[in-house]
């Protein structure tokens, strides 16, 4: 079923067009339309429910992708690759390479907002799965295109570690495992700026010490202390 909205209906093949699909495909034209449709614009009628269930897709994709592709990769390193997979960073990355800003409908405020502007095309990015799921309940308009994306970027992922996001893979596991979030302590030393080992950060989770890590910053001292915290604990299991 097309939309009462000829020139937004063009919008919209537009964009399918973009990803490889065809207009001819089975595509609930009003669920695209709502998952590009951003909360500032109706409060009722938005991407928010849409995204709720991309974000599931996305992970589901990426679990089979690295299934399919690294059969012999352990599962610690599987939840690594797929947390950066999922970030807003790479959502936003590959919202921006398709041009999906183009064809947001968000308010003037909102558009204007360049600090919000990653989550903002990460989460129309997932909305717009969801709809492409929700079409036939199957993963037959997303896996097509979305497929060779997350091949390279894993492969890139895979060659330099240093792409791991180590925090975000230590979170996703201790809210599995124990329904909390771990505990960063940092502390900064009296090196000058820019010192690789000016700050410092333990990771805590349950009052049990997980990791350690140094860094020039902040960010980086809880990304090195997460990372020998994450290898510790899936090596444990």
């Amino acid at each position: 079923m097309t939309l009462f909205y000829p020139r937004r209906q063009k919008q919209l093949q537009s964009l399918v067009n973009k990803l490889g699909i065809s207009t001819s495909a089975q595509i609930n034209w009003q669920l695209l339309d709502l998952a590009l449709t951003h909360p500032t614009v109706s409060a009722q009628a938005n991407y928010e429910q849409l995204e709720f269930v991309g974000d599931a897709v996305v992970r589901l994709v990426a679990a089979e992708v690295l299934w399919e592709t690294y059969p012999e990769c352990p599962v610690g390193e599987f939840a690594a690759i797929r947390s950066v997979l999922v970030s807003d960073r790479i959502l936003a990355q590959l919202a921006t390479e398709y041009g999906l800003e183009l064809y947001l409908l968000v308010s003037n405020s909102a558009s204007t907002d360049r600090a919000g502007r990653e989550s903002r095309l990460a989460d129309a990015f997932e909305a717009v799965l969801g709809a492409l799921y929700l079409s036939t309940r199957t993963q037959e308009l997303v896996r097509p295109w979305l497929d060779p994306h997350f091949k390279q970027l894993a492969a890139e992922i895979r060659t330099d570690p240093a792409r791991h996001n180590y925090k975000a893979a230590l979170q996703e596991w201790t809210q599995a495992q124990f329904k909390i979030l771990p505990e960063y302590r940092v502390r900064e030393s009296l090196q000058p700026h820019g010192a690789f080992e000016r700050f410092s950060a333990e990771v805590w989770l349950q009052g049990r010490l997980l990791g350690q890590g140094t860094g020039r910053s902040k960010k980086d001292a809880e990304q090195a202390a997460a990372q020998v915290a994450f290898i510790a604990v899936t090596s444990d299991q």
